[in-house]
């Protein structure tokens, strides 16, 4: 992973909602964004959904596959995964710091 796309990753995993938008599509598969909208009507719009989509988009977390006229939009886990092996690498850095 390297610092271009460390920074939008990080971005997007900030904000709570976009990690809970992740975790929703890793559970239930690609939806659209007024489907992600019902599953919290009293938090945010279809427009705050599409927002926080685009976010996610633009850090390769989400994909986007149009179906007739609805977008669908699915996790996109490589990214997360360089995120994971990025921390793992620091962790381990850090670790043997430690033990000598």
């Amino acid at each position: 992973m390297g610092p271009a796309t460390a920074g939008p990753v990080f971005a997007a995993l900030a904000a709570p909602v976009r990690r809970e938008l992740l975790a929703n599509l890793a559970e239930h598969g690609p939806k659209t964004a007024t489907r992600l909208a019902q599953d919290y009507p009293q938090r945010i719009t279809r427009q705050g959904i599409r927002k926080h989509l685009s976010v996610l988009s633009a850090a390769r977390l989400v994909s986007v596959e149009q179906h007739g006229r609805d977008k669908r939009y699915g996790l996109t886990p490589a990214p997360l995964a360089e995120v994971d092996r990025w921390i793992l690498e620091i962790g381990s850095k850090w670790d043997a710091r430690l033990l000598r």
